[in-house]
């Protein structure tokens, strides 16, 4: 089939049938679909859209590029969350333990940061030892044994999506719901699962920057997961500020260590912890219902069971016996930290949470160019939370960086980033659900 005629039809509004999907798909992986008719695509597909049954035939060809993996035998649900992408998102360290402590099996296949957000893998690397890429037998046993292990994705699982991704990327075709929706779920069904929770971010810290393109992502995804196969619910979830008080690899891993040891629970997190957990309990068949999902989750907490779970996969993959216990030990510091004193006294009104993201690609805590080494180290810690009121001077965060010019630089920027305004009046917190799919 002639790529160029494929191209036509999508250019022309037409739907594409299950043919000429295949026929995409077989090209991106076997390289006879050159890159700008790849990028022609993309852009028909960014421009005119796709139904849901085209969107749901692309995820399926694409979930078939390449390995698939399957857990026959289980003992329990195979369940997988996924977020959207965020600054500050340290979900899925806790989420996977704490749902494996509950009778799941989480068999997480996580990414690198992307753009301005943080990595699920990046955050674990800076463990000693920590192996993202084990053996496929490996990852299946521990899996098994423990019930949870979070990786990266390897190349043979679904590499359709990789090279599409990549062409996106530098094409402006990466806000394109249908794509979007093709490129998560496709890693997803390829990871064998039978349940999945998605945290669709919004706000000026997310892809989805409004809320109607990420109620429409949200809906698409819930969908298109139904017409493949797999049972999946969605929050749509605020990113209008920082989740918790930690930003950067290192220190968002210690910000896990502490809520999974509970020694610290940011209240927001703790909340969308609880919230995404009752939604894989509820789709696993493990709860009736969220009040006691949300008991069942708690009580793994209390009882220090998801803390164990956390540090035998650890162990499992490589990485330090006693990390839980002397965290400090294994990840480095950085070598400067200081204040970001407030300039003004007053109540921290909003956050330009991209620009926050941002700071800690330019401190060295994400890439610039795919290949870019990532300096684990660097961050905020002590991030103020909206709504807090604070004395001129007082910090905002405490920023730890490679050398003082970096340092002062974030100072600078992390303060033009936060909004201060009166103190007096009342004051809402914003909500961090704002809606449910699925």
């Amino acid at each position: 089939m002639l790529a160029q005629e494929v191209i036509r039809a999508k250019r022309d509004g037409r739907a594409l049938d299950a043919a000429q999907i295949d026929s995409f798909v077989r090209g991106l992986v076997d390289g006879s679909w050159s890159e700008g008719q790849i990028a022609a695509l993309a852009m028909a597909v960014f421009l005119r859209g796709m139904g849901r049954d085209e969107a749901v035939l692309l995820t399926r060809a694409m979930m078939h590029s390449g390995r698939v993996l399957a857990w026959p035998d289980m003992p329990g649900p195979v369940l997988d969350k996924h977020s959207s992408g965020g600054v500050g998102d340290k979900i899925s360290l806790m989420l996977a333990p704490l749902v494996a402590a509950c009778g799941g099996y989480v068999p997480m296949i996580a990414g690198r940061g992307l753009g301005h957000t943080g990595g699920t893998v990046d955050k674990l690397e800076a463990i000693p030892g920590y192996r993202t890429m084990p053996a496929a037998d490996e990852f299946d046993r521990i899996v098994r044994t423990l019930g949870c292990a979070i990786i990266g994705q390897t190349p043979d699982l679904a590499p359709a999506d990789k090279r599409l991704y990549a062409i996106r990327d530098v094409t402006a075709t990466v806000e394109s719901v249908p794509l979007i929706t093709a490129s998560i779920l496709s890693k997803k069904l390829a990871s064998g699962l039978q349940g999945l929770a998605m945290d669709i971010k919004c706000g000026n810290g997310a892809f989805a920057d409004t809320p109607e393109m990420a109620r429409q992502l949200a809906e698409s995804i819930v969908a298109v997961a139904a017409g493949a196969g797999l049972k999946t619910r969605a929050l749509v979830t605020d990113m209008n500020q920082v989740l918790g008080h930690e930003v950067g690899n290192s220190l968002e891993l210690l910000g896990a260590i502490d809520y999974l040891r509970g020694d610290a629970r940011e209240a927001r997190t703790h909340e969308l912890t609880l919230a995404l957990g009752a939604q894989m309990l509820i789709i696993g068949g493990l709860a009736a219902d969220e009040a006691q999902a949300r008991a069942k989750l708690q009580a793994a907490l209390d009882s220090g069971a998801a803390a164990e779970r956390f540090a035998h996969m650890v162990v499992a993959l490589g990485g330090p016996s006693d990390l839980m216990e002397r965290p400090a030990a294994y990840l480095a510091a950085a070598p400067v930290v200081l204040p970001v004193p407030a300039l003004r006294a007053g109540r921290l009104a909003a956050m330009k949470t991209r620009d926050i993201g941002m700071i800690i690609v330019e401190l060295g805590g994400g890439r610039r160019q795919p290949g870019d080494a990532i300096d684990h180290r660097v961050g905020f810690s002590a991030m103020r939370q909206l709504g807090e009121v604070l004395a001129a001077g007082e910090p905002l965060a405490m920023v730890h960086a490679a050398d003082a010019v970096a340092a002062e630089r974030a100072v600078a920027a992390l303060q033009a980033a936060c909004e201060i305004g009166e103190a007096t009046g009342a004051w809402t917190a914003p909500a961090l659900l704002q809606a449910t799919v699925g």
